[in-house]
């Protein structure tokens, strides 16, 4: 058995403790929207938590990049959590800590071994609501002509418009709430796609998984005709008569095409 490599053990080894950075970098970055009128003090730590769980993943993308074989490949066919990584130091925006922790738990998220789907989509499904509901309702409350003041507004916004129902009550008026629905709609568009592909692999699973089962048990019935053939012509051979009566049945034989009620038939 292969051992795997360094950098596939320290993925294993730091995939828990960055998902909960993550849980403390949502809980740092819903406080000071939820709560506006909080302790001053308040909103600073949860500032510096944000910064502290960025600089988690970044270390970690630079752990990953001493660690990798191939390092050009590496950056290669990681640009995007390089991206995440560089993208809060161009411009310091509380909404672009948030684009960047999202894509780098994304990316880590995938990269875990036989991760199963459901449950990805799932916490996806739930971050996207909770982190869409946070965002537009940061960039929406203050706008003077805005309809999303709460974050029950908020939420029922992103409900519609992951679902791509788009009531119209409730709609972002700003230039960044607008992009903020965009990426919305799109991967609620694309979760819906993985949820439909998952659900029509496993009823295609399902079928030839009782297909194979059926084509096992024609292959022990012709077995066990061909074995019978095999004991009616011993014993004629031997002089047993009943063998050899008029009256005596022939056995039933499944042509290689036939199933299992064409022989109940």
């Amino acid at each position: 058995m292969k051992e795997p490599s360094r950098q596939a053990r320290w993925e294993r080894w730091t995939q828990t403790p960055l998902l909960v950075l993550a849980l403390a970098f949502a809980v740092a970055y819903a406080v000071p929207i939820v709560a506006p009128d909080a302790d001053p003090g308040v909103h600073r730590a949860c500032t510096h938590a944000e910064w502290v769980v960025w600089g988690a993943f970044a270390l970690d993308y630079l752990v990953r990049l001493m660690l990798a074989p191939a390092r050009t490949r590496f950056v290669r066919t990681h640009w995007l959590d390089l991206a995440a990584v560089v993208l809060p130091l161009v411009q310091p925006l509380r909404l672009l800590r948030l684009v960047a922790t999202l894509m780098l738990v994304g990316r880590r998220a995938r990269m875990a071994p036989q991760i199963r789907l459901t449950t990805y989509v799932a916490g996806a499904v739930v971050g996207l609501l909770m982190f869409g509901s946070l965002a537009v309702l940061s960039v929406e409350r203050d706008a003077p002509d805005g309809n999303i003041k709460n974050l029950g507004d908020a939420v029922w916004w992103s409900f519609t418009t992951m679902t791509t129902v788009g009531y119209g009550d409730h709609s972002p008026t700003t230039g960044l709430g607008r992009v903020l629905a965009v990426g919305l709609m799109l991967s609620g568009i694309a979760l819906l796609g993985v949820v439909t592909a998952n659900i029509a692999a496993w009823f295609i699973a399902r079928f030839e998984r009782d297909d194979q089962v059926e084509r096992l048990q024609l292959v022990a019935l012709q077995e066990l005709q061909a074995e019978v053939r095999a004991l009616r012509a011993e014993v004629a051979r031997l002089g047993g008569g009943e063998a050899d009566q008029p009256g005596a049945p022939a056995p039933r034989e499944l042509a290689p095409g036939s199933s299992l009620s064409d022989l109940a038939g």
